[in-house]
This record gives C-alpha cells, structure tokens and sequence, in this order.
C-alpha cells in the first residue's frame, strides 16, 4: 500500500456499530500467512499485517470538521469497504464516503460486506426496502463525478447466514484486499483452524484425564489415615480449580471453535466428578463451588436446549445449595442461592410444559425468599429475586387460565420493581424488571378485552427499554429486550387498526433480531425471535397486499422453526409457535387461491395444536391458534363439504364456551357465527369489540363481507392514539441513536 496511511476505510450506518467492530478488529489481528508476505500481487506487495484500518468516525474523536476530515482518511485509504445493509443503503454519510472514494479514481478498490437485507432489492417497489445496497454502489460515475444511468456490480463478500457467512466473508475480503486467491487464503486458514481444534481438543482430553486422577486420589487419601488428610484436601482443591477451568475458560475456547460435541463431553465429565463426591465433611466453601458449577452447567445446557440434562444438572446443584441454606438459615445469600436453584429447576419444568411442577416448584423458592425477607426487609438483591419468582409464577397462572390471580401476581412483581427503582434509579435489572411487570400487565388487559390498558402498558414498557437500549448499544440482551416489546406492541397497534405503526415495529423488530442472529448464530434465543416475528410480520404484510414479503419473511421462519423443534421436540413453545407459522402459510396458500395447500397446512398445524391443547388445555396462545387453524380448514371446505365445515365451526364454538373478553377470541367467534347464518347472535361478541375500539383489518374485512356495518369509534380511536405515545417517542429516539 505504497503511499497510504491506511489499508482500508470502514463506511458503515451506525446502527451496524457491532458489524463495524467485528470487521475492524478481524481486519487488524489477521495473521497474513508467512509464505504470502513479500509477493506482488494486483494491489501490490503483500503487507506482514493489514494494520491499520479506518473505521469512520470512531477515528476521529477531536475532529472540529468531519468531512474534512473524512475526506482526508479517504484520500489516505488503499481500499474502501462499504458494510451494506438497508441502514447504509440508506445513510446519506455512506453514501458520500462512497462517493468521495470514487471521485478519487479507485473505483476498483470497493468492497463489500452484505450483513443483511439484499443486493439490488430495490428494482422491485416491494422489496424497496430490503435494498442493501447504497445508490454511489450500483452506478459508475461519469466524469462530472455524479453517478450515470450505467449500473455496475460492486464487489461483495455476503456474511449473512447460509450465504459465505463470518468466516468465509472475512477471508473474501482480505483476499481482495491482498490480491491473492480466496481458496488459497481459506486452504491456510483451514490448516490453522485444524491446528487450534486439534490443541484444544486434546487439552480438553488432557484435563478431563488430570481431573479424573486427581479425584481419584483425592478419594482414597481421604480414605486413609489422618496423616493423608491435608494432602488429600489438596489434591480435591486442585481437582476442583481444574473443573472450574473446564466449564469456564475451556468451554468458551470450545464453542468458539464449534465442538459441541467436547464441551458437552467436558459437562458430562464434570457431572460424573461431582457426583463421585462426598456431601459431609467438606467445607461450605468447597460445597458452594460445586453448586455454582453444576447450575452453569445446567444453563449451558438450557441454552442448547437440553432440557432433561439441565434439570439433572439444577437439581445435584439443589442438593449443595439446600444443605448450605439449612446449615445457617440466617444467611440470606444462602437462601438466595437456594431460590435461584430452585427457580431453574422451576424454568425447565416450565419449557417442557410441566405446569404443575412448574408452579409447585416456583412457590417453593417464593416460600424460601418470603421466609428470608422476614429476617432482612431492606435487601434490595432479595426483593429483586421475589420480583422475579413472581413474575414467574405469573406465567404460570396465565398458561393455566387463572388471568385473576396472574394478574395479582404480576401486579406484585410491579410494585417490588417500582421500589428497586426508586431506591436504586440507576440499576439496569430493576429497570428491566420494571418494563417486564408493564408488559406481563399489558397482556393480561388485552386477555380481557381492554386495548386502551394494554397498549398504555406495552409503550411503558417500550419507553424502559428504549432508554436502556440507547444506554449501552452493545448490550445485546437488552436489545433483545426491546425488540421483544416492540414486536408486542407493533401487532398490538394492528388490532387497534393502526397496519402502518404495527408494521413499523414489527419491522423494526425483526431487523433487531437478524442483527443479534448474525451476532450469535447458535443462540437458539435469537433464532426464536426472527422465526416467531417475521412470521408476525408476514401478516401483517399481508394485510397490506404485500404477498411476495409475506411469503418470503413466512418461508425465512419456517426454516428457523424446522431446525429448532428437531433439537428439541419437548419445546412447547417452538411447537406453538412453528404450528403459527403453518397457518399463516395457510392463509397466504388461501389468498392465492391454492386451497389444498391451504388446508394442508392448517391441518399441519392442528397435528402441533392438538397434544399442546390436551396438556394444556387454557393457555391462551395455544387457544387462540387452534381456533384460527380450525376456521381456516371450515372456510376452505365450506363450498365444497358444508357438513365438514359445519363440524369444524361447531367445534371452535365450543372452544369457546367458557366466554372470553380476549378480543382476539370475540372476533374468531362473530367469524364463525356469522358463517354459520348466525348474525343475530354474533353482534353480541360485535358490540364489546366496537367499544373497545378493535380494528384488526382481517376482522373488519370479514363484517363487510357479511354486509355489517362497523364505524370507527371515534373517541376509543383517539384515546388508543394517545396511549401509544410514549412510545412512538421512545421509537424515534431510538432510530435516532442508531443513525
């Protein structure tokens, strides 16, 4: 890079911070193969190191005039690389920096990185605003340097996953940079991954087998005279530090190179150690240890979605966690502890849709915080974890139908997080317990039919998590927390017949969660998110007329559903979720006139519903889907077998018989009255939905089939509009931030 300051420029929106992070520090850290430095290549010789990198803006901290500024880090750049997305594709600095680059004669020297959306979208309207591609990429510039008519096909590396991905976009790039061939970069990058794979594996296999002789002698010398004692507790201590290193510096090192399959062995290993170990005569300090090993190891194993094996792990870390608690019941970290274990336990009951013993083992740790409250009131830790313990029992409530006693303990949940909050204002957890207790809230006024309560609730909510998310922009569980809400609230708004607001969330929502995927890939979490949302969001696209979108955002969660339920079938949420995603598949099927896929696919989607319903017989979600899926098969057979149909609304009418204020609920049961001629006896489930300002437009386009009359609520409208304020406040603050 004879001439040059830098090797290359990072142009970048600021909402793709972290891709500009990774890319810089990949950039900077890559070894060049020895065998490479030296040669002449198409972009000159080949450096020992890509050091240094621009990265725009965060260069130039003191800067008084940035495009100045900018415009000399461009001049003293070898090669631009433009990370694209429809962020970039729509920043105006982008752009400019693109330009600028041109301008300059080096047209040649422009890459890409495709983190998300896609290439040339914007040739079709609909797709607009997938564009990931900034205008100054996809035209040559004349010679008045302002782009032409004459499109041209920027050089790009695509990370997006089942594209190049990470790795392979990684070394696409540097292979342009240095001019030497992609294969012969990924062949030497191979070798060297084999090579760490191959150190830490055997480290790993080395450490289990230290570990095993260790414990081993640590038995028998315990075993013998007093004399061996000391070196004994020794030999144990060492065997313990050992297992500390195995689930905690050597399991990161594991999954960064993807062996699952060691990390696992490793767990296994350090199950099996624990296990071998005496529960008397050893200190509390030692029995603590064991206690926080065995409960990482069962998240670790949550996490992977091995729900059996992380029950079998919290529950040997109950045992230690118990006996500690018992042996000084004045020792409130010790009955948090036991709560905490005893609340895990509680959670894999919970995915495994054991609700019973979900419930009965969440009291048991709120039984243990109660108890120790009484001895320390002021603990401000202690309150946050019976916040917590009632935030669950909550769900639990609700799943089974008893909406009155969920919301009683969700209203708890409330007042413990408005106390964390004012004594510790500053404390991110109580302020994210605070926005949960909103939310929980928000959805039990909507179970029972009050819109304007739910979405006052949502945008309290959305307002918490806005301002943490725009606190510290790297925190990616906090920006799943926002998208989360702001999903919630976006489909919310679309009851209330606000399309382009929910749309606007929902979108907003699945960007968040593609961004966290492409972060963390094998975080079963962040592929649920994009799999449930942009199933979401295929609806409302829908609504909207927009088939092709909603096909291709329904095809993109089905996908993601499909590999989640195959590891892990005992998941009843994913189940629920992936027969959701088939009955939108449906409806789009419906919409296009290809019935019998259609009715296929809603059938599909009752094989999942049904076992969920019988083991759960009142969650309101798994209602509420079999409800749809039935509707959908009597509307597609009502011309062709009116019995069948007939059948099918009869039973969904059934369903409802307990009575429902859920809107949702009222408006599949006016559907199906209304197609069974029954029209006088379907305005009685009409007449609260008016009142409460309901506008779903696939309901309101079932009444005007049925010729019903249903006006806007001119009043309800107004007070809903004012209730989603602070949210919309918090939205826009929130795109601000990330510009």
């Amino acid at each position: 890079m004879a001439g040059f300051k830098y090797h290359a420029f990072i142009s970048y929106s600021h909402a793709d911070r972290a891709w500009g992070d990774w890319l810089h520090k990949a950039l900077e850290t890559y070894a060049i193969p020895s065998r490479l430095v030296g040669r002449t290549t198409s972009a000159g010789v080949v450096p020992k190191s890509l050091a240094p990198v621009f990265r725009d803006r965060d260069e130039l901290p003191s800067a008084t005039d940035l495009n100045v500024k900018v415009a000399e880090a461009l001049a003293q750049s070898a090669n631009l690389i433009v990370i694209c997305s429809p962020r970039s594709a729509a920043s105006r600095w982008v752009n400019e920096e693109i330009l600028g680059f041109k301008r300059l004669g080096r047209a040649d020297r422009v890459f890409c990185l495709i983190v998300d959306g896609e290439p040339n979208a914007s040739d079709s309207p609909e797709l607009a605003e997938e564009e990931c591609f900034a205008p100054a990429l996809r035209y040559v510039l004349g010679v008045d340097g302002q782009p032409t008519a004459e499109r041209t096909e920027p050089i790009a590396a695509d990370a997006r996953a089942g594209k190049d991905g990470k790795a392979n976009a990684k070394l696409k790039l540097i292979s342009g940079l240095l001019g030497v061939g992609y294969d012969e970069l990924r062949q030497r990058e191979l070798q060297r991954r084999n090579r760490r794979m191959a150190l830490v594996t055997a480290l790993a296999l080395v450490v289990m087998t230290v570990t095993t002789g260790l414990a081993i002698s640590a038995v028998i010398a315990r075993r013998s005279a007093d004399v061996a004692r000391q070196a004994a507790e020794r030999r144990q201590k060492q065997a313990e530090h050992l297992v500390g290193f195995m689930l905690g510096d050597l399991n990161d090192k594991l999954a960064q190179v993807s062996r699952l399959d060691i990390m696992e062995a490793v767990d296994d290993q350090a199950m099996q150690y624990f296990q071998s170990l005496p529960t008397t005569d050893v200190t509390d300090e030692a029995l603590t240890q064991r206690a926080k090993a065995l409960e990482k190891i069962g998240s670790v194993r949550m996490d992977q979605g091995h729900l059996p094996a992380a029950m079998q792990a919290y529950q040997a870390s109950l045992k230690f966690t118990a006996a500690l608690a018992s042996a000084k019941p004045g020792d409130t970290g010790r009955q948090v502890a036991q709560a905490r274990t005893t609340a895990f336990i509680g959670l894999a009951h919970w995915y495994q849709g054991q609700l019973d013993d979900a419930l009965r083992t969440f009291k048991e740790a709120q039984a243990v915080l109660l108890q120790a409250r009484l001895r320390a009131p002021a603990d401000l830790k202690l309150r946050y974890e019976l916040a917590t313990i009632d935030n669950d029992i909550g769900h639990v409530l609700e799943s089974q139908g008893h909406f009155q006693e969920a919301t009683a303990q969700y209203g708890d949940t409330l007042a413990l997080a408005r106390e964390l909050v004012a004594a510790q204002p500053g404390n991110k957890d109580w302020k994210v317990q605070l926005g949960l207790a909103h939310n929980n809230l928000g959805k039990l006024a909507l179970l029972r039919g009050d819109l304007e309560a739910a979405i006052t609730e949502y945008a309290a909510d959305d307002a918490i998590e806005s301002e943490l998310a725009a606190r510290d922009p790297k925190d990616n569980a906090q920006r799943e927390n926002l998208l989360l809400v702001r999903a919630i609230l976006g489909r919310t708004l679309v009851l209330a017949g606000d399309l382009e607001g929910g749309m606007r969330n929902m979108r907003e929502a699945v960007d968040l969660a593609m961004q966290l995927r492409a972060i963390e890939p094998n975080s079963t979490s962040f592929q649920e998110d994009l799999a449930l949302y942009a199933s979401q969001l295929a609806r409302q696209l829908r609504l909207h007329g927009d088939m092709a979108g909603a096909a291709a955002r329904t095809a993109q969660s089905m996908s993601l559903f499909r590999g989640l339920v195959q590891q892990n079938r005992g998941n009843t949420s994913w189940q629920r979720e992936s027969a959701e995603a088939l009955i939108e598949q449906g409806e789009q099927s419906r919409t296009a006139g290809r019935n019998d896929d259609a009715h296929a696919q809603a059938q599909a989607a009752l094989a999942l519903l049904e076992p969920l319903r019988a083991s759960q017989p009142d969650d309101p979600p798994t209602l509420l889907a079999t409800l749809t899926a039935k509707l959908l098969i009597a509307g597609l057979t009502q011309r062709s077998d009116a019995a069948a149909a007939k059948r099918q609304y009869e039973d969904a009418l059934e369903l409802l018989a307990k009575g429902s204020h859920d809107p949702r609920l009222l408006a599949l049961q006016a559907q199906a009255l209304l197609a069974m001629g029954r029209k006088s006896e379907a305005q009685a489930a009409i007449q609260p939905l008016w009142r409460s300002g309901y506008r779903d437009p696939a309901f309101i386009a079932v009444l005007e089939r049925a010729g019903i009359d249903y006006p806007i609520n001119p009043a309800m409208q107004a007070r809903l509009q004012a209730a989603s304020q602070p949210a919309r406040s918090a939205a826009a603050s929130s795109s601000t931030a990330q510009e």
